[in-house]
C-alpha cells in the first residue's frame, strides 16, 4: 500500500473558466451552483431509497450555505457541542451528536441541541442513559463492525486497537439496554461496494436486537456525489434493509456535499534553488491543508500540465515539513502568479490553523452560472490573537 493517499485528480469543472485574481491571495473559493448539484444527487438518494441524509458538518461547515443545505437535506450529524450548536442554530433538521466522550459539563446542552445522542461505549451510554431518555433524545450505540476497509490507518475506523465504536464481537444484551439506534462509520472517500461488505461482516451478528432496532446509521464516508459512485445500489441497498428489518437507515455525507465544489487560491512569493527548483506560496500545507502531511495525500492543481517546468511547493511557515508537492506548469513560474489546488471546500476549510502566525484564507463564494462573486469572510490579526491568552 502506498504511503500516499490516493484521491480522484479533482474535477476542475466550472474552476477552468474562473479569474484567480478575482480574490485576495490565499482564499478558499466555493461555488454555490456545485454544492447545489452534489445536493440535488444526495436528496434523490434519499427521496428514492427513504433514506435520511444528513450532512457531516465535520466536512464542510460553511453555514452560509445552510439556507441552502436544508432545502435538500434533512438535517446534519455533529461531533461534539458547538457542531451540534451550530447545526441547530443555522441549519434545523434533525440533529444527530457522535463524540467518543461526552463531559458532564455539556451533557445538558448536548441533548437540549441533538435528536439523536450516539454513545462511544456501552460506559457511556449508561452513564449518561436516564438523561437522555428524560430529554426524549433517541439514544444510538456505535459499533466497530471489526471489518476494516479503510485505506489510510489514521483514516480507518477498524484499524487495529481502534477508539472509536464498541467491539461488535463484546456485544452484549446488557450493553443494549436502552438503545434505539447502532451506528457504524468504516469508510473513507468510498463507493457503496465496502459499505456492502461491511454490512455483511455484521447483519447476522445483530440478529438478537432487531427487534428494538428504530435505526442504523451508517456514519459517512460515502462519496455519493461522485461521478462514478454507484447510487442504484445504494438505493436498492438501503430500501432492502428498511424493508427487512423495519428500521430507518441515516447515511451522513459529508464530502459528497462540497465534493469538487471548492477551490483553494494562492500566490508565488519566492523562487529559490536548491537541487531543485522550489516555490514558496502563501498557500501552507500545515496551516491550510493539513490532511497533506497528515494523510498524506497530493492535492491537484488547476491547470497543471504533464510537461514543462516543475517546482517544489512549500508554504511560508518554518515547518521543514511545510511541504505540498512537486507540480509542473508548462512555461516558468514568476513571483506574484496565482495557482488554485482543487477540491479544497472539504476538511481543508475546517481544518485551518494559525500556526507560526500564518494568515488564514479568505472564504468567498462563487456561482458559477450567474459569475457572481461574493467575499463570505475574511480574517486578521484578532483571529489570530483571540485563540491566544
Amino acid at each position: 500500500m502506498s504511503d500516499i493517499m490516493t484521491t480522484q485528480a479533482g474535477d476542475p469543472g466550472a474552476f477552468r473558466n474562473f479569474d484567480l485574481s478575482r480574490v485576495p491571495s490565499p482564499c478558499f473559493v466555493v461555488d454555490e451552483k456545485a454544492i447545489e448539484q452534489n445536493l440535488a444527487l444526495l436528496k434523490d438518494v434519499a427521496d428514492r431509497s427513504g433514506a435520511h441524509v444528513l450532512s457531516a458538518l465535520k466536512a464542510f461547515s460553511m453555514f452560509s450555505l445552510a439556507p441552502l443545505v436544508r432545502q435538500y437535506l434533512g438535517g446534519t450529524c455533529a461531533s461534539g457541542i458547538y457542531e451540534a450548536r451550530l447545526g441547530r442554530e443555522e441549519y434545523g433538521g434533525e440533529v444527530a451528536t457522535f463524540c467518543a466522550g461526552y463531559k458532564d459539563s455539556e451533557i445538558d446542552e448536548i441533548l437540549a441541541l441533538s435528536d439523536h445522542i450516539i454513545f462511544n461505549s456501552p460506559t457511556q451510554k449508561d452513564r449518561f442513559l436516564v438523561k437522555a431518555q428524560a430529554a426524549g433524545v433517541q439514544v444510538g450505540l456505535r459499533i466497530n463492525p471489526e471489518h476494516s476497509e479503510g485505506e489510510i490507518p489514521q483514516y480507518d475506523p477498524c484499524a487495529p486497537c481502534s477508539r472509536l465504536g464498541y467491539p461488535i464481537s463484546r456485544l452484549t444484551a446488557q450493553d443494549m439496554q436502552g438503545v434505539d439506534g447502532i451506528h457504524m462509520h468504516t469508510l473513507c472517500e468510498q463507493d457503496v461496494q465496502p459499505l456492502m461488505r461491511t454490512w455483511s461482516a455484521v447483519e447476522f451478528k445483530l440478529i438478537p436486537y432487531y427487534d428494538q432496532l428504530k435505526w442504523i446509521n451508517f456514519g459517512g464516508g460515502h462519496h455519493i456525489s461522485r461521478v462514478d459512485y454507484d447510487r442504484e445500489v445504494l438505493i436498492a441497498f438501503v430500501k432492502d434493509i428498511r424493508e427487512k428489518y423495519e428500521v430507518d437507515v441515516y447515511l451522513e455525507p459529508g464530502e459528497a456535499v462540497a465534493l469538487d465544489a471548492g477551490i483553494l487560491v494562492g500566490e508565488i512569493l519566492d523562487l529559490p534553488q536548491n537541487g531543485i527548483n522550489l516555490a514558496i506560496t502563501d498557500v501552507s500545507a500545515t496551516c491550510h491543508m493539513p490532511d497533506v502531511i497528515e494523510a498524506p495525500y497530493r492535492p491537484a492543481l488547476l491547470g497543471e500540465a504533464e510537461t514543462g517546468h516543475t517546482y517544489r511547493l512549500g508554504g511560508p511557515s518554518c515547518l521543514a515539513g511545510d511541504v505540498i508537492g512537486d507540480y509542473t506548469w508548462a512555461a516558468p513560474l514568476q513571483i506574484g502568479d496565482r495557482f488554485a489546488f482543487l477540491d479544497q471546500a472539504h476538511y481543508s476549510m475546517v481544518k485551518t490553523n494559525t500556526f507560526n502566525g500564518v494568515p488564514l484564507p479568505t472564504i468567498a463564494l462563487w456561482n458559477s452560472d450567474a459569475d457572481t462573486l461574493k467575499i463570505i469572510k475574511e480574517f486578521g490579526y484578532d483571529d489570530f490573537k483571540e485563540r491566544l491568552s
